[in-house]
């Protein structure tokens, strides 16, 4: 029996696990839609900006570990999920972003809605396709997961002319993948790994240094287990953050720009540094030449581009940090004793610890209080990008993978709206909340509807100084106080304007009213609810590594 190209890629999808879509209807996915209009097992989220469809996707992939689903019409549909394309592509989330195309015969005649999908999301994934023959479809989507979530993960575009969804083809789905071409290498090399495993038996003052990677592979107790085993303490990158216990005493905290001072000190002074499922980010190295200098460095990481191309690297290990740590764990001996590290760590965290003056409503105090009222239920933090962002990395703190979901690479504001609807859907039972900026929260406010149709319970805190405040806080520093079109002063009324979508709203000034609302949000469960908290306007995020500087020197406050 023959069925359509539409047909095909729902049963693809299925056999794919897939169960939620999120998409954007439009001309050339049509038949597609028709498609969708009787499908019971699949269910599609109707955004209302297909930047919000990708960004959805990925909060999604973020929450479960699953490959997140996006879909888009052909031309300016196809356009908007650029911005969250090249999002997941950054911070290497799993995702397939499929979208419709012009027939085939039309293909590059400039026709109505036409857009070169391929050329534009070259840079920007992993692999993409164009489907021009009906019977290739159901493999190209088999292939397209299997790229999307093996290796390193990340995006993969399939675009499909509108003839491709009306032509029958005999539906058969290939039971596995052949990718000559693609063969990711996950057993690291034993040389390597006994050669690590020495390096750090001999080390006196290691750190490890983890990044999203770990969190990717699903590594998280391995990594544990190799601290403490070792006695080695853990700093985290922002894409880190989960991926190792905050309560744990081996735990320094996130390094970096806006990194603690005890785990910007302990790089710049280990004689060991394990890299572990992390790229050396210019944000966490800052002044190359001063990051680490007297460290033997271990890289272990799936992508073997990303070794040695920011900072030289001993003992290079590719592999799947999962299974290269489990091995490393094999030819390691007992406990060794860093006595004297660990009480000079001990030190530095007593001496400079994360703090701030509680003079009016400080956005740290906002964070701690709803952490204090979490902290032992199922929570995921999502960010939008900005001082936002970096304050909640800091102050919330993180016990297990996956609930914290932030756009790094990428930077991408509007991220952190759509990515919350994402995780809300991926893990219904969980308190799900965004905290926000005034500026950020209003690149995607649109998706509040989804939110509000969908009844999904999420909580957005919006830090609102009324200013672009990362943007304007490097003016304060770096620019001589050249406040440069960035006072949002005139800023709408985000609680009026909440409501006018159909959340619960209120709006906080003083710091004893700040415990009352958010437990209130808590008691919110069938719509979402927004708090614009308004903090000092001019407050700042420190620690702050001016650019160009190593990341021991440090603006404290």
């Amino acid at each position: 029996m023959e069925i359509t190209g539409a047909e095909a890629l729902l049963e693809s999808l299925k056999k794919e696990g897939v169960e939620i879509i999120f998409g954007y209807p439009g001309g050339q996915v049509l038949p597609l839609y028709d498609a969708l209009y009787s499908e019971k097992d699949i269910k599609h989220i109707l955004v209302r900006h297909e930047q919000g469809a990708a960004h959805a996707a990925d909060g999604y992939a973020r929450a479960t570990g699953k490959v997140g689903v996006c879909l888009a019409t052909s031309g300016p549909g196809a356009t908007n999920l650029v911005t969250g394309i090249a999002n997941a592509y950054m911070d290497s989330i799993p995702m397939v972003a499929i979208t419709g195309q012009v027939p085939t015969m039309l293909l590059g005649r400039d026709s109505f809605q036409e857009a070169d999908v391929v050329g534009i999301t070259m840079p920007i994934t992993k692999h993409n396709f164009l489907i021009k023959k009906i019977e290739d479809l159901p493999r190209i989507v088999k292939e397209a997961f299997y790229i999307a979530k093996s290796g390193r993960p990340g995006p993969v575009s399939i675009d499909i002319p509108k003839d491709i969804f009306t032509g029958k083809l005999k539906f058969s789905y290939p039971e596995k993948v052949e990718i000559p071409s693609y063969k990711p290498n996950l057993k690291g090399h034993p040389k390597q790994i006994s050669l690590a495993a020495k390096a750090i038996a001999q080390s006196k003052k290691p750190v490890l240094y983890v990044g999203g990677g770990v969190i990717s592979a699903e590594a998280s107790a391995e990594l544990k287990q190799l601290a403490e085993k070792c006695g080695i303490p853990v700093t985290v990158t922002m894409m880190g953050l989960g991926a190792f216990p905050d309560s744990n005493k081996l735990a320094l905290g996130m390094l970096g720009m806006h990194g603690t001072a005890s785990a910007n000190y302990a790089v710049t002074d280990c004689d060991l540094l394990i890299a572990v499922g992390a790229r050396f980010d210019d944000r966490v190295t800052g002044h190359i030449p001063r990051f680490a200098p007297h460290a033997q460095i271990i890289h272990i990481d799936i992508d073997p581009a990303e070794i040695g191309k920011n900072v030289r690297v001993d003992i290079p290990i590719v592999g799947n940090v999962r299974s290269v740590l489990k091995e490393l764990l094999e030819k390691l001996g007992p406990k060794e004793n860093h006595k004297d590290w660990i009480e000079q760590i001990e030190e530095w965290k007593r001496k400079y610890p994360l703090s701030y003056k509680k003079d009016g409503l400080k956005p740290q105090f906002v964070i701690e209080e709803f952490c204090a009222l979490t902290r032992d239920r199922e929570t995921i933090i999502v960010t939008e990008v900005g001082q936002n962002q970096m304050w909640t990395a800091q102050f919330y703190k993180f016990e297990k993978p996956r609930t914290w979901i932030s756009s790094g690479g990428l930077g991408t504001m509007g991220f952190g709206l759509p990515a919350a609807n994402g995780a809300q859907f991926g893990r219904p039972d969980a308190i799900v909340a965004d905290f926000a900026g005034d500026g950020s929260i209003q690149m995607n406010i649109q998706e509040l509807t989804t939110a509000v149709n969908n009844r999904l319970p999420i909580k957005i805190f919006v830090l609102d100084n009324s200013y672009l405040g990362m943007v304007r806080q490097w003016q304060e520093l770096i620019y001589q106080h050249h406040y440069s079109h960035t006072d949002l002063a005139n800023n709408p009324d985000l609680v009026k304007i909440a409501e006018a979508y159909g959340c619960a709203a209120k709006r906080v000034e003083k710091p004893e009213e700040v415990r009352a609302a958010l437990e209130w949000s808590l008691t919110i469960k069938d719509r979402p609810c927004l708090i614009d908290f308004v903090i000092a306007r001019e407050e700042n995020v420190f620690p702050f590594v001016p650019p160009g500087q190593a990341i021991n020197e440090m603006i404290l406050d």
